[in-house]
């Protein structure tokens, strides 16, 4: 396998760094983008770094001439904006328009190959798109960067469900909050699973698919990627057991503090589950079965950071 040079647009997110440091350690030369710096995060200040904002248009076509190959993992969804600031406007920028604009401007640049990570729900089920701005943005973006693949250019999108993991040397606060929650140390939030479930898939395991689609994925298709279907409850109750809580989780039908109804886009109640054609796993070469790995590392990291601050 011939090393490449890689850009990681969005490399400082849970995605992004996965990937990064994936592709590193495979041999291949990395840089990250990204709004901001990273010098907060030892892991990824090593690499290379190119400020930019996809949705602004900074990024310019000699900006990515030097790169064979592009990941774009920093696409936004509706858990990186309010409710209240929700509009057609900001989901063509971030998603529709945004995204397809920056691969056009990787095309124009010579890179021969772009990896879009999207999300699952408009590949699960179509209609999906019809009841939701931001499906029907995610499958804008994914159509329309992907019909500008031709004999020199190929752009793949990888479509996965709700990702698991936190950012490598960096303890997310969501998860920090929910490990007190379901260690009963938030008192005043109940301890609960909302119905339904949905699949979900590992950090690692999407950035292993990342670089299999990097070196063998298809010029022009879409991957419906994933790993485990868990009920909401045998997700939260997985946690709660690496955590360290052994009575089960009750299971209510009310919008839940750490899954909320806005977040379930098959609806509370519903279950979206699926499974990946073996072929295209084989192709991606990502592990299965990571979910419960993922959830101990988190806890690990959690506790370990939590020691840290009690000596210091």
């Amino acid at each position: 396998m011939t090393a490449q040079r890689v850009l990681v647009v969005g490399g400082t997110g849970l995605i992004g760094a996965h990937a990064a440091l994936l592709l590193s350690e495979r041999g291949d030369s990395v840089a990250v983008a990204s709004r901001s710096g990273v010098k907060d995060n030892p892991q990824l200040a090593a690499f290379e770094h190119l400020r930019g904002d996809y949705t602004a248009g900074t990024f310019t076509e000699s900006d990515l001439a030097s790169f064979d190959s592009i990941v774009f993992a920093a696409g936004n969804d509706v858990r990186h904006v309010a409710v209240t600031d929700e509009s057609d406007r900001f989901w063509s920028s971030v998603q529709s328009d945004g995204v397809p604009n920056f691969v056009a401007t990787a095309k124009r640049a010579g890179v021969g190959r772009v990896v879009q990570v999207g999300s699952c729900y408009h590949q699960f089920d179509p209609s999906f798109a019809g009841g939701s701005p931001y499906v029907e943005s995610r499958r804008l973006a994914d159509e329309r960067s992907r019909a500008l693949s031709d004999g020199g250019f190929a752009v793949i999108t990888l479509n996965p469900p709700p990702i698991v993991g936190s950012i490598p040397g960096r303890v997310q606060r969501r998860f920090g909050r929910m490990v007190q929650w379901v260690r009963g140390q938030m008192p005043e939030v109940p301890v609960f699973a909302p119905r339904g479930g949905t699949n979900y898939m590992s950090a690692r395991s999407l950035a292993q698919a990342i670089g299999g689609a990097l070196t063998a994925g298809e010029p022009g298709r879409a991957y419906l990627v994933g790993d485990e279907n868990l009920s909401y409850a045998e997700y939260f109750g997985m946690l709660a057991e690496v955590a360290g809580r052994t009575d089960p989780l009750e299971v209510r039908d009310e919008e839940h503090p750490f899954q909320p109804d806005r977040f379930i886009v098959q609806g509370r109640g519903n279950t979206m589950s699926y499974e990946p054609e073996p072929v295209e796993v084989e192709r991606l070469g990502y592990d299965r079965g990571d979910i419960r790995r993922a959830l101990t590392e988190i806890v690990t990291a959690i506790d370990a950071d939590a020691s840290t601050n009690r000596r210091g």
